[in-house]
């Protein structure tokens, strides 16, 4: 018994060894129990998330702690995506982000605030040198919040590689307790070649399911010729939360040898946007649900995309008999198991619809400039994933360009000549896109050179000439004119413009500088009077708001304090 213990240990032990990620070096950043909103690489809109959402109930002010020694590397602010965010760098060669936050420690509030004041900017980011802000492990370094992007308080939080590759932080010994398998919602199958079927349909096909009593799935037996592929919607779920999660291993077997496999385990920033590559783009656009392809269509360098055999793809000779297996796992190992019966069986297939004569055909490896009228649409080499055809009109002042359910890789110009347009108009029009729903058109950022509007985008769709002629609202909301507000500690502002929206701002009391933070969320202007910049009694507010097109707002007032 003694000689089992003991060869027992010896196995964990080399296990343990073996892991090239250190486990017990990075702490948790919280004191509470970690539950998650949201898991690493899980599909999000244009990219994989790169790290830990974790849940702070619904509340501000956590202490956020450094997950191990460092020093202050990176320190950004921004009205969107991370907010307030901190990036500590450790001796190993990993880096740790905390975004999201409410606030700095006391040390590295002055820091940010003393950059602030000196830029006069509200937006920074600042690169320390590692002499500068020293981080000891379990420091309080922050606190938790909701600022930037975030859809609710939580704490972003991730851990880099050398090479700045976020990595499941769960790699590193975080513990997360999981005892449910994924679970899966949809199985669709695709016809990838001239002549290849699924259940005599040539185009994406819905397979349905069957839930077994101990929670693996199966298939009723498809018909198919071809080349094929499958894709799935599926997700996971912790213990102690409801929402859905991401996936942590997708592997596929065709005959029980391994055809692809899906590790969300790392990846790059330059390939995040490939995930629109990696879902069925279209389906997304119509349902907002991401299906999961299986196989590896031409021109995706996702490196979490493993292929074994031809790229995930399989090919159905006739008359013969095939089991596809998708397994999808999560982190600590939970797995679900769909298989998929396959009947090879030829069928003569109804002649293709040719493309209509009316669409544009882009050459994917090769510039297009599309024409009419007073628009012009430059497309990049390679801003297409393959070759396509689109839909080119434009009538009036509005382009359509096909709709957006072809994703693409690189930004294209949309240009607009203004030159019919007269005087002072010019100056007030924009390129804004049109939405499929509403009558609200959505500013695209816009440049003018001369008599010519351009816009950047990577989104097909409807884009027309919009103007705004409105200026920003201003508007007190804790206070009143020649008010005393001496036992306040936040002076607080409403700013908001309805067509072009916000381009930029700045507050100046008795001429000075001060800072003022903006949550794009609430539109909410704030100073906080622990700044302590104020000093005088009687002073003097003063508001500059300008929206994207130049349109700008006063605001003045006077209040006072002892």
């Amino acid at each position: 018994m003694k000689a089992c213990t003991f060869l027992l240990f010896l196995v964990v032990s080399f296990c343990n060894a073996q892991t090239p990620y250190p486990q017990d070096y990075f702490t948790s950043p919280l004191d509470i129990t970690l539950v998650l909103s949201g898991t690493f690489a899980e599909l999000r809109s244009n990219h994989f998330h790169s790290g830990l959402d974790i849940k702070t109930q619904g509340k501000e002010g956590f202490k956020t702690y450094a997950a191990a020694a460092g020093y202050v590397s990176r320190i950004k602010i921004s009205h969107y995506g991370y907010g307030k965010a901190l990036y500590i760098t450790h001796p190993n060669g990993y880096t740790t982000v905390y975004a999201h936050l409410q606030k700095f420690s006391p040390t590295i509030e002055a820091y940010v605030k003393k950059q602030q004041y000196l830029k006069e900017l509200f937006e920074l980011d600042l690169f320390p040198k590692a002499k500068d802000l020293k981080i000891s492990a379990k420091e309080v370094i922050a606190y938790t919040g909701n600022t930037g992007g975030s859809g609710g308080p939580h704490l972003h939080f991730e851990i880099r590689d050398k090479q700045e590759r976020p990595m499941n932080p769960m790699l590193f010994g975080f513990d997360i307790k999981d005892t449910t398998k994924p679970l899966v919602y949809e199985l669709y199958g695709y016809p990838l070649s001239e002549g290849s079927h699924i259940n005599g349909e040539t185009s994406r096909v819905k397979i349905r399911i069957i839930k077994l009593p101990n929670g693996h799935y199966k298939t009723e037996q498809i018909t198919a010729f071809g080349k094929i592929g499958f894709g799935i919607i599926s997700t996971d779920r912790q213990d102690f939360a409801s929402n859905k999660n991401g996936l942590n291993h997708i592997k596929t077997t065709f005959n029980g040898s391994k055809s692809l496999e899906v590790d969300f385990k790392r990846f790059s920033f330059n390939e995040t946007k490939h995930l629109n590559r990696y879902i069925d783009y279209r389906y997304f656009f119509e349902t907002k649900k991401r299906i999961q392809k299986l196989f590896i269509e031409s021109n995706n360098p996702l490196k979490l995309l493993k292929s074994h055999t031809t790229q995930g793809i399989v090919s159905i000779i006739d008359d013969t008999n095939s089991i596809y297996k998708i397994t999808v796992s999560d982190f600590k190992g939970n797995q679900t198991d769909l298989s998929i019966p396959i009947k090879g069986l030829k069928k003569e297939l109804p002649e293709t619809k040719p493309i209509p004569l009316n669409l544009q055909q882009i050459i994917a490896s090769e510039e297009t400039i599309l024409e009419k009228d007073h628009v012009s649409v430059q497309i990049y080499k390679d801003s297409f994933y393959e070759d396509v055809a689109i839909n080119f009109e434009v009538t009036n002042d509005t382009l359509k360009l096909h709709k957006p359910i072809i994703p693409l890789q690189k930004s294209m110009n949309i240009n607009f000549d203004i030159s019919q347009y007269k005087g002072t108009d010019k100056d007030k029009l924009f390129i804004g896109s049109v939405p499929l729903y509403g009558n609200k058109l959505y500013y695209t950022p816009t440049k003018k050179r001369g008599n010519t509007l351009t816009a950047r985008t990577k989104y097909l769709g409807d884009y027309t000439l919009g103007i705004d002629d409105e200026n920003p609202m201003i508007k007190a909301i804790n206070f009143k004119n020649g008010s005393w507000i001496s036992n306040y500690r936040y002076l607080k502002i409403k700013i908001s413009d309805e067509i072009s929206g916000i381009k930029n701002y700045r507050a100046t009391i008795n001429d000075q500088w001060i800072l003022m933070e903006y949550d794009t969320k609430t539109q909410t202007l704030t100073h906080d009077f622990n700044d302590e910049m104020i000093t005088d009694t009687k002073n003097n507010l003063k508001i500059i708001v300008t929206d994207n097109v130049g349109n700008s707002s006063t605001f003045e007032t006077t209040f006072y304090r002892k």
